[in-house]
């Protein structure tokens, strides 16, 4: 998406980024009382992405770990976003809901695998898309930190159209009995 964007526009759009107070995750609606513990086998917290897992990669969505889900949650919710996309709001890179209610795991390339099935769990990301949208920052903005957001809810979502960001919101508020975050870092350096 931004992988053809000049890097002199990229460096001019250095300072526009959301932030990760952004994050659906650190919105207050949202705020968990209990911590759940997201790891990854491809990356540490705060560490850059292996470029598979990126837009100049193979574009696979990188495996996924959580535990310490509470006992009386009902379903799981996953989201991805960049917190430094040269966006009002984070760039949505993945949602998956209605996930078993307990410690799991998104193994490499299932949300790739997902989209090829047609999974009504897998909602909207930001191109409108129920896909995995791989990393993909303008050349010269920057590292962009990655938001791998997982809540533990205390219902079980309707269904009905899979959400986008504004959707599963609405679906959060006042539900979110656990969450935890991970955060992968990227940067573009070619032109």
């Amino acid at each position: 998406m931004f992988e053809h964007l000049p890097a002199p526009v990229g460096h001019a759009l250095r300072h526009v980024r959301p932030g990760l107070d952004k994050l659906l995750v650190n919105d207050s609606s949202c705020v968990a009382r209990l911590s759940l513990a997201v790891l990854s086998r491809a990356f540490e917290d705060g560490a850059e992405l292996p470029l598979r897992y990126t837009a100049d990669g193979e574009g696979l969505s990188p495996p996924l770990r959580w535990y310490h889900v509470p006992p009386a949650s009902r379903s799981i919710a996953v989201v991805v976003e960049d917190a430094d996309s040269p966006t009002p709001r984070p760039l949505v890179h993945a949602i998956v809901w209605n996930l078993p209610a307990e410690d799991g795991v998104l193994g490499e390339g299932v949300l790739n695998t997902m989209h090829a099935t047609g999974s009504p769990d897998l909602g909207r990301n930001s191109l409108l898309q129920h896909d995995w949208l791989p990393p993909d920052p303008p050349p010269g903005h920057g590292a962009h930190r990655y938001g791998f957001e997982v809540f533990a809810l205390d219902c079980v979502p309707g269904q009905g159209a899979a959400p986008g960001r504004g959707g599963l919101l609405e679906l959060l508020r006042g539900h979110v009995l656990a969450s935890g975050l991970l955060v992968g870092t990227y940067e573009r350096h070619r032109n």
